[in-house]
């Protein structure tokens, strides 16, 4: 089994620091925003960018290796499952099972290996967090509620709006 996978079992493999993290299968409501946010960022994407799926997974050395929900790169630098350089975003959607990783673990791996955006959705509350880095590490730049509204440019302009994501 290659590393960071999602499996027929419907567990996803990640490796932290030689650690394994193994995920459990996700309900229908973390799926569907998965999917809304996809569409809503492959409409949105330049030729020269990749919206992947749980397709890639991101490895920045021999020890860590993680799948984010959603990721944005380059496509230039998009192998055929793995990307080594980092991805200019990262998507992880919470759930029960997820959410202290997500929130602390990946985080912080995120902000280590320099990743330029990463966003949290919520399915559960609408929730949308969007977080940028800076030279001392992640900024939050929006939390959104529900029906509430953002553009961003990075990494290309599109509107966010949670409740539209979650439905």
């Amino acid at each position: 089994m290659r590393t960071a996978e999602a499996t027929r079992d419907g567990r996803r493999y990640e490796i932290v620091d030689g650690r394994l993290l193994i995920t459990g299968p996700q309900p229908p409501a973390h799926h569907a925003a998965v999917i809304a946010l996809m569409v809503l960022l492959k409409h949105a994407c330049p030729p020269d960018l990749l919206v992947a799926v749980n397709s890639l997974a991101y490895r920045p050395n021999l020890t860590t290796t993680l799948r984010p929900d959603l990721l944005v790169c380059h496509r230039t630098d998009a192998g055929p499952h793995v990307l080594t350089t980092p991805p200019i975003l990262a998507v992880e959607v919470l759930s029960p099972t997820t959410r202290t990783t997500d929130v602390v673990l990946k985080r912080t791996v995120y902000e280590t290996h320099q990743i330029p955006s990463y966003w949290l959705l919520d399915p559960t509350t609408q929730e949308l967090t969007i977080l940028a880095l800076t030279p001392t590490g992640y900024t939050c730049l929006a939390v959104l509620q529900a029906e509430e509204t953002f553009h961003t440019t990075h990494p290309f302009p599109v509107t966010l709006t949670p409740a539209n994501l979650t439905k």
